[in-house]
C-alpha cells in the first residue's frame, strides 16, 4: 500500500524558511517536497513500507504538535507529519489558503513521497484541510481522524457567540478576518499572542514549556508566518462554500473518527460530522483541553493505532 520514501524522485532540498530553527525528533528525517508548485516540509519516519499515516497540525502550531505521538506510531506505521502551506518550515505563498487548494498540495506531497494510499489524522485547522481532502481524494484514504475542530461550512458556527463563557474560545475568528490590523498589532508580540492560545486552551496551563512557546512564536514571526496563519481564517468562507458544494454531490464513505476532549472546543466531533459521513466513530479523551495530542499523547496514539489499524484491514479486504 505504500512504498519506502528513500530515493524518491522530485524531492527538493531547499528549506524555504531557513531562519527558523529546525526541531529534531529521533528516528525521523526532515524533507522538503515539491507539492504541485509549493515546497512543503515533511518529517518522516517509522516503518518503511508500512501503512502510511499523515499528520496535520493546526493554529498556532507546526508538525511539532505531534512530537509525542509520532514515536508511538513508528513501530507499526509509516509516519508522515506535514507542515501545511504557511506553517512551520513549509513555503508561505501569498494566496491560496482555501482548504481544497491546500488539500491538493498536501495530497501531492504524499504522492511525491511514493505513497498511494494513506490515513489522515488532523487537528484544528489541519482538520479543516483533512475534511476537504477527504471530499476530493477519498479513494486514496483508508481512514480519517479529526480532532477538536469546527469545519468551515459543516460544523463551524456562522455567528460568533458574545456570551463571555463561550466567546473566549472563538473571538479570534472575527479578529483574524480584519485586513492588516492583526499583523500591525501583533508584530513583535507573537509570543504573547501564541502563548495565550496555548496556555488558555490547554486544560493545564503548564502543558507547553518555554522552548515550545518560543518555537511556535518564532514560526509565526518568521517570513510571513503570521500572515499565512491568518489567511486560513480569511479564506474560510470560500472553504465553506466549496465544502457545501462537494457535499451536495455526495457524502463521505471513508471511516471517520471524531476525537473530542473533556475540556475542548467541540464537545462531540462525531455527532457534528455524522450528518455528512456514513461511517463515524466517537471518542472523547479525558483530562484534556483543545491541544489533545500535546496533553494526552498516549491516548491519542492508542486511538490512532486502533482506528487506523482497523481501517487499513478493512481497506485491504474491500480491495480484495
Amino acid at each position: 500500500m505504500t512504498a519506502p520514501a528513500t530515493n524518491t524522485p522530485h524531492v527538493t532540498e531547499g528549506n524555504p524558511v531557513p531562519d527558523l530553527p529546525l526541531r529534531h525528533l529521533a528516528g525521523f528525517t526532515h524533507r522538503w517536497v515539491d507539492a504541485d508548485g509549493i515546497r512543503l516540509h515533511v518529517v518522516e519516519g517509522g516503518k518503511p513500507g508500512g501503512p502510511a499515516v499523515v499528520l496535520l497540525a493546526g493554529f498556532p502550531q507546526t508538525w511539532w504538535a505531534w512530537r509525542k505521538v509520532m514515536p508511538a506510531l513508528a513501530d507499526r506505521f509509516h509516519v508522515i507529519a506535514i507542515d501545511l502551506p504557511g506553517q512551520g518550515h513549509s513555503e508561505r505563498p501569498e494566496y491560496g489558503y482555501e482548504t481544497h487548494t491546500v488539500a491538493a498540495h498536501v495530497h501531492a506531497a504524499v504522492q511525491t513521497l511514493g505513497v498511494s494510499t494513506y490515513s489522515l489524522v488532523a487537528h484544528d485547522i489541519g482538520a479543516w484541510v483533512a475534511f476537504s481532502l477527504a471530499l476530493d481524494f477519498e479513494s486514496h484514504l483508508s481512514g480519517v481522524a479529526l480532532l477538536d475542530a469546527g469545519i468551515p461550512g459543516i460544523t463551524l458556527p456562522e455567528a460568533i457567540p458574545t456570551d463571555p463563557d463561550r466567546a473566549w474560545k472563538t473571538w479570534h475568528f472575527a479578529f483574524h478576518l480584519v485586513p492588516d490590523l492583526p499583523e500591525t498589532l501583533l508584530a513583535g508580540r507573537e509570543r504573547d499572542y501564541v502563548g495565550w492560545f496555548l496556555k488558555m486552551k490547554a486544560l493545564a496551563p503548564d502543558t507547553f514549556d518555554d522552548a515550545e512557546l518560543d518555537h511556535y512564536a518564532q514560526a509565526a514571526a518568521a517570513d510571513g508566518g503570521l500572515r499565512a496563519s491568518l489567511a486560513y481564517y480569511r479564506d474560510a468562507a470560500e472553504s465553506a462554500r466549496k465544502n457545501r458544494e462537494a457535499l451536495d454531490r455526495r457524502h463521505l464513505t471513508v471511516p471517520v473518527l471524531g476525537i473530542s476532549s473533556s475540556h475542548g472546543s467541540v464537545p462531540d466531533m462525531a455527532a457534528s460530522i455524522s450528518p455528512w459521513a456514513d461511517n463515524v466513530t466517537r471518542l472523547v479523551v479525558p483530562d484534556a483541553g483543545h491541544f489533545i495530542p500535546d496533553e494526552q499523547p498516549e491516548a491519542v496514539a492508542a486511538a490512532i493505532t486502533d482506528f487506523i489499524g482497523g481501517c487499513v484491514d478493512g481497506f485491504i479486504a474491500d480491495a480484495d
